[in-house]
């Protein structure tokens, strides 16, 4: 008791002699205290506010995104949050509340404090009442050895959760360049459900492609250190019905990257092309579909030989090239290149480049070399393995008793998967649902085969490659290029009957049919 007595007189003793003492000794006084105190002291301090000045803090963000799950797991008070376009609830740490984490065998303390604000006094200040920042705790001996690394491993950290936690969108070049918020995408949140696991893909096959993902997701510094930009191409190419469009779903739900669906038929130039790339963000995945269909990009070979073979009339050729002008886009196949391998596409990082299509060899050999399109993705009829995964998918099994069947005829019916999921999902009972794909793959034999081109190759029956009537035109002497026009007719009629059979993937027309049209 005498003790206590003694230390509150000591103490205002103190408080008597302070108040005697000018400001300016009592000024240098605290000073000197204070630097006492943290030569003796153990620790530093860091303060991380959440403003500087008017503008926020980028690192006070990225601090209570890493606590996020310290304070999940340890604290005793935590406050809730879900931001807006967030998939996942954050954590974060009440008032005066204390974590505590490991780091390369240093330990670091972290606490959060809110003060109440003074009354604002200036226009530029911000509005809100409570000062809040964090305080950082680490022992003197470990500051030089991890500070440094450890602030890094934080930005990254939240860079991580952050890109996690945001909800994936879906985005579409908006038509006459911008929408009414002056902006050249529009975009919608991507629920897309595939997944590997539920792609129809050779198991072997999916493991490749998502090693090559996972490889290109960590290869920032090697990207950095060999002089190339941070960006990968994949063409996905195949008959209709095989799974591109699953495929790229399933490329963006394994990475966690915004998709930007680009549409070349409402770009209207070069110049658009490249605005509408530096408006893409970093982590996307920027997707071209059915890349023959969109622009002409033919091989500029067989273009010049069929050029030489048959010369278009001048009015033809102005005709056709005023309705291109009037209908399409006037994209060109210099500007599509520049887009995927030219200057302006090292513009970002870590974007990957999808194109589709359904006929590889109607694209010019530039655009699928290597540094442009590095992985060629050839997506096949279903087979056994892939429909093994169907099969698992639709009725829930991964045996059968009818699965020797369907693997023996399965091969040589080259049906799409996306042939089979439609009799699947048709029959809920397994064993009907087997039969009643066995008797189409029986059926399917006899129609026509597409190969890794896209080209039709000779079936049993029904109109493969052989049944469309070669036709020739020759230039007799005496005949004018005005009768070119009709002489081009067949030729006409050939492309399409092909259009018919890439665009609907019916059954074979019989050749009475055919010598009809």
């Amino acid at each position: 008791m005498e003790l206590w007595t003694s230390l509150g007189s000591l103490l205002g003793l103190i408080a008597f002699v302070q108040s005697l003492m000018p400001p300016e000794f009592r000024y240098a006084f605290s000073r000197f205290g204070r630097f006492l105190f943290d030569y003796l002291s153990w620790y530093n301090y860091f303060d991380v506010h959440e403003f500087d000045g008017i503008t926020s803090n980028e690192l006070y963000n990225c601090v209570q995104l890493h606590l996020s799950s310290s304070a999940s797991t340890s604290a005793q008070r935590a406050t809730l949050c879900r931001a807006k376009n967030s998939n996942k609830i954050t954590y974060s740490l009440a008032r005066s509340e204390k974590v505590s984490e490991k780091f390369k065998g240093a330990q670091v303390w972290w606490q959060h404090h809110i003060q109440e604000r003074a009354a604002q006094v200036s226009i530029w200040e911000r509005g809100s009442d409570e000062k809040r920042y964090y305080s950082l705790k680490i022992r003197k001996q470990d500051r030089d050895r991890v500070l440094a690394d450890y602030l890094d491993h934080i930005l990254n950290h939240a860079k991580q959760l952050q890109h996690g936690n945001r909800e994936k969108q879906l985005y579409t070049n908006a038509k006459n360049n911008y929408n009414y918020h002056r902006q050249p995408w529009e975009c919608v949140p991507f629920k897309h459900p595939s997944t590997f696991d539920t792609l129809a893909l050779d198991p072997a096959r999916k493991e490749e492609i998502t090693n090559d993902l996972q490889e290109f997701m960590r290869g920032e510094e090697f990207y950095h250190r060999v002089g190339r930009s941070w960006k990968r191409g994949y063409l996905l190419y195949g008959p209709p019905g095989t799974g591109k469009s699953s495929m790229i779903a399933a490329i963006a739900n394994f990475t966690g990257y915004d998709v930007y669906d680009l549409e070349l038929t409402e770009v209207t130039s070069n110049a658009e092309l490249r605005k509408l790339l530096i408006k893409t963000t970093n982590k996307s995945i920027i997707v071209i579909e059915d890349i023959d269909c969109s622009v002409n990009l033919s091989d500029r070979a067989k273009r010049k030989k069929e050029k030489k073979e048959s010369e278009m009339p001048s009015s033809m050729t102005a005709m056709m090239a005023k309705q291109m002008e009037e209908e399409g886009s006037r994209v060109t196949l210099s500007g599509l290149l520049n887009f995927t391998d030219g200057l302006w596409s090292c513009c970002g990082s870590e974007r990957i480049i999808i194109f589709t299509t359904n006929h590889i060899d109607r694209l010019d050999p530039a655009l699928l070399r290597s540094g442009r399109m590095d992985m060629h993705i050839f997506m096949s009829h279903c087979t056994f393995p892939a429909f093994k995964i169907l099969a698992q998918n639709y009725l829930g099994i991964s045996e059968h008793e009818l699965f020797p069947e369907v693997e023996a005829v399965i091969d040589a019916g080259m049906m799409t998967p996306a042939d089979v999921s439609e009799i699947l999902i048709k029959k809920r009972d397994p064993f009907e649902a087997l039969e009643a794909l066995i008797e189409a793959l029986k059926a399917a034999k006899d129609k026509p085969k597409v190969d890794e081109k896209g080209d039709f190759t000779e079936g049993n029956s029904g109109l493969g490659a052989t049944d469309i009537p070669e036709v020739e035109v020759k230039e007799e002497a005496g005949t004018n290029h005005a009768d070119m026009s009709s002489a081009k007719q067949p030729d006409e009629r050939i492309e399409k009957i092909d259009d018919k059979i890439d665009c609907q993937n019916e059954p074979a027309l019989n050749k009475g049919e055919e010598s009809s049209k």
